[in-house]
């Protein structure tokens, strides 16, 4: 199952709009997704469609993409039937194909990162939210210990896919992580980085210096403003790898409907995540 949000003016095949393929967490569902980030709202103002693919309770009693599967990781399992929509919406909506982007919070994150890694081709840029290191766990006994304490051999899938594609196109990301998260530890981040860092040939690159944005209000609980860092990593004027650090975010959408779970206040992760899209197209 699926829900697809489509901008005014999308008229059929004859229209170019760019489309956001939305990956919800744990005990989230597509709806849930939706209402709590926004995304539709940001969408219409842009003229964006949003595709959210839903989890079945039939694969998992919690709606977990199963992003630790070595059959999912090498591009089948749930990543093949988003790809199946992905091309009925195509078809359909006439989306533009340069201009196609995953993204995800958590377990939708992961499977964001699975569906560039496993066809580049088709995404050209992916956001991850709260997203764990990819490639390192084949259960999920394993990724809950992934979650926890990141990996010490992270790099080692990204080596194995460009020893075996090495004419790998270049995959901008945007990394948006709570520095205090419990459930994908922010640990994660870093190493995610470092996955799409070597990804894009980049490895070497040191990051722009931190910029620091205050946001919120002070209580006497936390008598300073809460903070979002932001480092970039570029190549020239194009931006390959952002990580945004929020601080007293946890495992939650930053600047999401509070009233649901797994959103908080903060800066607005939906405007981040399709500013950053907005600038990268992929080559057709």
């Amino acid at each position: 199952h699926y829900r697809l949000f489509l901008p005014s003016g999308a008229r059929g095949p004859a229209t170019s709009i760019p489309l956001v393929v939305m990956l919800h967490g744990c005990e989230q569902n597509a709806a849930d997704f939706a209402a709590g980030t926004h995304l539709n709202q940001l969408a219409a103002a842009k003229g964006y469609a949003v595709l959210y693919p839903e989890q079945s309770l039939r694969a998992h009693p919690n709606r977990c993409w199963k992003w630790y599967d070595a059959a999912t990781q090498r591009g089948g399992g749930d990543i093949a039937l988003i790809v199946q929509m992905i091309g009925k919406i195509v078809a359909e909506h006439g989306i533009d194909l340069s201009r196609i982007y995953a993204c995800g919070i958590s377990a939708g994150a992961a499977m964001a990162q699975i569906l560039a890694l496993t066809h580049p081709q088709l995404i050209a840029a992916v956001g991850m939210h709260s997203g764990p290191v990819f490639g390192v766990s084949r259960n999920a006994v394993g990724a809950y210990g992934v979650m926890q304490h990141g990996s010490s051999r992270a790099l080692a899938p990204i080596e194995k896919l460009m020893a075996r594609s090495p004419d790998f196109p270049c995959m901008p990301a945007i990394l948006i992580t709570g520095d205090d998260d419990k459930i994908v530890r922010p640990v994660n981040q870093l190493q995610v980085t470092g996955q799409f860092l070597l990804l894009n040939h980049a490895a070497g690159l040191l990051p722009s210096l931190p910029v620091t944005k205050a946001f919120g209000r002070t209580s006497k609980q936390f008598p300073r403003k809460n903070t979002m860092t932001i480092r970039d990593f570029a190549a020239g004027a194009k931006v390959l790898v952002r990580s945004v650090h929020i601080a007293r975010l946890g495992h939650a959408w930053s600047g999401g409907d509070e009233t649901l779970p797994f959103n908080a206040k903060g800066p607005d992760a939906g405007k981040l995540m399709l500013a950053f899209f907005s600038r990268h197209r992929r080559k057709q």
